[in-house]
């Protein structure tokens, strides 16, 4: 039980990433679905308003039980909340870029190519999160 302990203590920020970033990208597949397939909006349109939805959950969860972010107040919470929509937005433009291409270019499904794009965000969202916008002071 102490080994399990001690393996959770120094990967629990991973776990909780993966299974908090898992339950945002099933979310994000299934919107972009309704979206896109069922109310036939536009692949970019579709995916922006999924972003929309996923980044709000997403910075909670990950404020909250991932990084365990400490800032408080409406400043340090209001910073840390632009940063997170900076960092985000600039992983949407990403996307919405390799959606644009394996569909419209390339004339790969949909959904294929928003499963490409997903795996693109999911490892540019840790490292921009980790790195810059829940860095731990000190």
């Amino acid at each position: 039980m102490e080994k399990l302990k001690e393996l959770w203590k120094k990967y629990e920020e991973a776990i909780s990433y993966l299974f908090w970033g898992g339950v945002a990208f099933f979310l994000s597949m299934a919107l972009f679905y309704v979206f896109a397939n069922m109310m036939h909006m536009d692949e970019q349109v579709a995916n922006s308003i999924d972003w929309v939805i996923c980044v709000v959950f997403t910075y909670f969860t990950n404020r909250t039980f991932v990084f365990k972010s400490k800032s408080s107040g409406l400043t340090g919470m209001g910073k840390e909340f632009i940063s997170f929509i900076g960092a985000r937005l600039g992983t949407l433009i990403i996307e919405n870029i390799i959606l644009f291409v394996t569909i419209d270019m390339l004339t790969m499904n949909n959904m294929i190519a928003k499963l490409i794009g997903q795996f693109v965000v999911i490892v540019s969202n840790y490292i921009l999160s980790k790195l810059w916008i829940f860095k731990k002071k000190g």
